[in-house]
């Protein structure tokens, strides 16, 4: 008879352990119209922030600093972090808790992110990525979060002095 003997009673062997730290991510959040639409660089800009919340012990969803650093450490071109980060937010991914700013020394700080999908001290998930709920919301939410820099510096833009003769 192969296998299990009928009153065998030691212990099972699973085949299944994970022999690592892991990020977890429901099934409905792989299959969700807002998932499916990511871009490449939001997929990794996601997985650095899983990363730093595994670095955390898993306990500091909402004040995870990730530097524009360690994004390109992880190998994303820097001219494609702030689109994907704003593409994440935008779809219900990601939240910026605390804005980061360049500069020398102690002005310097890196932005804070909470993973929305996981729980925080306090809170339970929300799962904002739900509220998206067609493939087409869920493009046009992207395409306007990518775009949205290169308009705000549009309008932000200084005219230009033109000479009178």
């Amino acid at each position: 008879m192969a296998g299990r003997k009928k009153h065998d009673t030691s212990p099972v062997r699973r085949r299944n352990k994970i022999a690592g730290q892991f990020a977890a991510r429901l099934i409905a959040m792989l299959q969700s119209p807002a998932f499916r639409i990511l871009s490449g660089s939001a997929h990794r800009v996601l997985a650095r922030i899983e990363i730093e919340h595994a670095h955390h012990g898993g306990v500091e969803n909402g004040h995870l600093p990730v530097t524009f650093e360690d994004f390109c450490r992880y190998g994303i071109d820097r001219h494609s972090i702030a689109p994907a980060i704003r593409e994440l937010c935008a779809l219900g991914f990601l939240e910026v808790t605390e804005a980061g700013r360049a500069g020398n020394a102690e002005f310097r700080r890196p932005s804070m992110f909470r993973l929305t999908y996981v729980f925080t001290a306090a809170e339970p998930p929300t799962n904002d990525w739900r509220k998206v709920e067609t493939i087409e919301a869920a493009q046009a939410l992207a395409i306007a979060a990518r775009r949205a820099s290169s308009r705000q510096r549009d309008q932000q833009a200084t005219p230009k002095l033109t000479v009178v003769r």
